[in-house]
């Protein structure tokens, strides 16, 4: 190892919130995944990862699929927010109003970050 580090991972308490949308939801001709995003981006949360679901069903009990057979439009969608429990709890707010339904989770986590303080840019083992 370089830098004199020992190599052992820090830990940190964190927040991550989940919303869980359709793919065909729109919020002012824009797809409800992507406006959850952009909202997340402008309130400086540490990043947002969209996820899109292969199967699914929710509370209208129909299910949702890729396979070729049952084309669906309509497959589940998931926003992904990690980030420090305050500052996911002040977002919580700017969700609201964007459509009723949707399904929103709060999961207090352990974030593991390898290398901090390396000098090691993370690209391969040493």
């Amino acid at each position: 190892m370089t830098g004199g580090t020992t190599g052992v991972p820090t830990t940190e308490a964190a927040t991550r919130l989940t919303v869980i949308v359709g793919e065909a939801d729109q919020w002012r001709h824009r797809p409800l995944y992507a406006e959850v995003v952009h909202r997340a981006h402008e309130a400086g949360l540490a990043g947002a990862s969209v996820f899109r679901g292969v199967e699914g069903f929710g509370a209208s009990s129909v299910v949702h699929t890729s396979r070729l057979l049952s084309l669906s439009e309509d497959l589940p969608v998931a926003v992904v927010i990690v980030d420090d429990d305050a500052r996911v709890r002040a977002f919580l707010p700017r969700l609201a109003g964007l459509v009723d339904g949707f399904l929103v989770t709060l999961d207090r986590i352990e974030v593991v970050r390898y290398g901090v303080g390396d000098e090691d840019d993370g690209g391969g083992t040493r």
